[in-house]
């Protein structure tokens, strides 16, 4: 498929075959599941989740360039929150893979032993719990990750605060009880 014929969430669902075939299973995060819990913004890009080292992530790149897409892969400094991040740009916009390993693998591989919501009938392409993806807009930090928390849980009431106390325990994470706050006093 041309870029010029494909949409991000098809190249998106070609990325996961290929990264089926390293043995790499991959979860959307980011803006896309987001939307899918509910909480639509504006986004011109896929982010996928997954946990694979280095060496797999640069083999994925050969891979993706063989297929005829441009890829870059931005390779982790020791003060990175990120295990290297894929940028697959073209005129479908761009689907980023976000490699979690060695820096927070267990909210990926939770996220892949959670609730199976898929994009849509027979796609390859899981999203993340509501769990997990609160889990990692709390690690990637910041004013933006904490509205978007906000958002998410004011439109899906249905969550239970426990629950995600006792994922942010688990994952050793902060902030999870201002968020809270903010978003009773915007009840």
């Amino acid at each position: 498929m041309q870029d010029g014929e494909s949409t991000n969430l098809q190249v998106a669902e070609r990325i996961a075959r290929m990264l089926a075939g390293f043995n790499i299973p991959v979860v959307v995060i980011g803006a896309v599941a987001l939307a899918a819990h509910r909480y639509v913004r504006f986004t011109e890009d896929i982010d996928l989740g997954v946990v694979a080292d280095l060496a797999g992530m640069r083999r994925l790149v050969e891979s993706l360039r063989e297929e005829g897409y441009q890829a870059e892969l931005h390779e982790p400094d020791g003060d990175d929150p990120l295990g290297g991040v894929i940028d697959v740009p073209g005129s479908f916009g761009l689907v980023q893979i976000i490699s979690f390993d060695a820096r927070f693998p267990a909210a990926i591989r939770d996220a892949l032993d959670g609730e199976d919501i898929r994009i849509g009938p027979g796609s390859m392409l899981r999203i993340v719990p509501i769990p997990q993806l609160v889990a990692l807009k709390l690690y990637a930090g910041g004013w933006k990750s904490h509205a978007d928390i906000v958002e998410l849980l004011r439109r899906n009431p249905e969550v239970s605060a426990d629950l995600l106390r006792e994922t942010c325990r688990k994952y050793r994470l902060r902030g999870l009880d201002r968020v809270l706050e903010d978003l009773q006093r915007e009840e």
